[in-house]
């Protein structure tokens, strides 16, 4: 199993002052954060996207082009790419770029994404909302495999063999579908063969059961080998020293993410007697010691048939720069130390 991180680039207020650091300083603790999972061994680093003010993130090929010439082997990734508000030629070669300065440790996750500011900041329109991303994601592929493809669609104006540069260092850039809870997105991942990745941040590992496997079915019925059908897992998840010590540092801040979007989706007030409940064993959190968590993860992938990737979602930390960084080695050093020995642990 492959482990890693993603990060929106949260900004978030200082619960005793009310004050949130800088942009310039966040973004520099971001990019220390990247250095100390390569250095500590983890597999993957994934930047999301988002067009809010509590987020640094709008721009995550420069961000992961800024880590990739300060790191060494860890793979760099979206998380995810809002491809329906974006052109696709100019997100390929952001992306191509960006293998080149890796030297091949480029990927890119493509989705619709849950927030809806992308849309109306580009000019799309909500309505349109799947097939804008049905006819980008048909566009995107199409540049990964041929230099000078030929295509006409409604969003965007055709291509008729003219050159898009430069080529990535890798020979197929890897293009992972990031779903939430859609039966059509599962189903739509499986049908184009493409690397799935699950977003579970409510309920449990086990409801997603269903809908991993419409994929993998999807995949088999359109002639899609079982190795090419490949699932990850998106998760808010923490480690500290002790299990209590990961929930004191993570609960703050997504205590007042919760309320900020809830306010906008009309969620009720969170608590932390709901926070505890989802570190527990039947939550979807993956907060606690490193035993603990490793544990957890084990059971989520016999809970989905087989995972090949879990990446953590701790960007509601940042405020505990210190806690963060070692977070992060423990999730290198003992989360993956358990994780890989354990005898149920194979790649499916």
């Amino acid at each position: 199993m492959e482990i890693g991180i993603d990060s929106f680039a949260a900004v978030l207020p200082d619960p005793a002052t009310g004050k949130p650091p800088s942009p310039t300083e966040r973004m520099a603790n971001l990019l220390e954060e990247v250095e100390v999972a390569d250095r500590v061994g983890l597999d993957v680093f994934g930047i999301g996207e988002h067009h809010r003010a509590e987020f640094l993130d709008s721009a995550p090929a420069v961000i992961l082009a800024a880590a990739a010439a300060r790191t060494q082997n860890i793979r760099l990734t979206s998380a995810v790419t809002v491809l329906s508000a974006a052109d696709p030629v100019r997100v390929f070669q952001e992306f191509a770029t960006l293998d080149l300065i890796a030297k091949g440790r480029a990927e890119i996750f493509v989705g619709r994404g849950s927030f809806g500011e992308a849309y109306p900041l580009f000019g799309f329109r909500m309505e349109d909302y799947d097939d804008l991303f049905a006819e980008k994601l048909d566009l995107f592929l199409k540049l990964r495999e041929t230099t000078h493809p030929k295509w006409e669609g409604r969003f965007r104006a055709p291509l008729m063999g003219r050159g898009v540069f430069p080529r990535p260092h890798q020979q197929r850039l890897p293009v992972w579908l990031g779903v939430g809870g859609t039966p059509q997105s599962f189903a739509r991942a499986g049908m184009l063969g493409l690397p799935l990745m699950v977003a579970i941040i409510g309920g449990t590992f086990e409801r997603f059961r269903p809908l991993v496997d419409l994929y993998r079915e999807s995949g088999l019925r359109a002639g899609h080998r079982p190795d090419q059908l490949i699932v990850g897992v998106h998760a808010v998840g923490f480690v500290g020293e002790t299990s209590a010590k990961a929930r004191d540092a993570l609960f703050p801040g997504w205590a007042h993410m919760v309320r900020t979007i809830g306010r906008e989706r009309g969620w009720s007030a969170p608590s932390r007697e709901q926070f505890d409940a989802m570190c527990g064993p039947g939550g979807p959190f993956l907060i606690g010691d490193p035993e603990s968590v490793a544990r957890k993860m084990l059971d989520a992938s016999v809970a989905l048939g087989g995972v090949s990737r879990i990446t953590f979602q701790m960007s509601s930390a940042s405020l505990e720069t210190a806690a963060m960084k070692r977070s992060i080695e423990l999730l290198g050093t003992e989360v993956a130390r358990i994780v890989r020995n354990d005898r149920r642990e194979r790649r499916p």
